[in-house]
């Protein structure tokens, strides 16, 4: 099954279930659905960085310092998070990501809107990402990863994740 075809939970401004449709079908019609981003540190406390390859369905080849994708249909949040990241980084026995905070995405570009629930976890494995979804990946220091804030092209979604995560840890969490 390609990805567009992947069955997603369509769900409406409470998070609630409406319908289930193929992805590339949500995506065209720009319905709401749900995904995680899970921020993974490695023992040192960097984060995984990666460029998305040029095949991504959504914002391809631009950077990311988040794993993370869709939630399947009848897919909760947390398995999703722990999926998406043993498949991006293409290993198994991470721990459970820890849940850190939940918003509604509007992205700016006409594709819709997505319940984003955002998930940090610690993998001390080495990491093997999947060819198809990253073109290139390191874990930098937190303070490298804000000074490539204005120089690389982030995906936005990420990026509005990273910029929630950072006001939720200075105790300032923005809506």
């Amino acid at each position: 099954m390609s990805a567009a075809e992947e069955i997603l939970d369509v769900v409406d401004e409470h998070d609630e279930v409406v319908g289930r449709l193929p992805r590339g079908e949500v995506y065209a019609r720009g319905l709401r659905h749900r995904c995680v981003f899970v921020l993974a540190r490695d023992a040192r406390d960097r984060v995984f960085v990666h460029r998305r390859t040029a095949t991504k369905l959504v914002f391809p080849s631009l950077y990311d310092m988040f794993v993370g994708g869709v939630v399947g249909a009848g897919e909760s949040y947390d398995d999703a998070a722990l999926r998406e990241a043993e498949e991006e980084l293409g290993v198994r026995g991470l721990p459970r990501p820890v849940p850190l905070l939940k918003f509604l995405y509007e992205d700016a570009g006409g594709r819709g809107s997505w319940w984003s629930a955002v998930y940090e976890v610690r993998c001390t494995l080495p990491v093997d990402p999947q060819v198809e979804e990253v073109a290139w990946h390191g874990f930098l220091p937190e303070e490298e990863l804000s000074a490539r804030l204005g120089a690389w092209e982030w995906v936005p979604d990420g990026l509005a994740a990273y910029e929630r995560l950072r006001a939720h840890r200075a105790g300032s969490l923005i809506m």
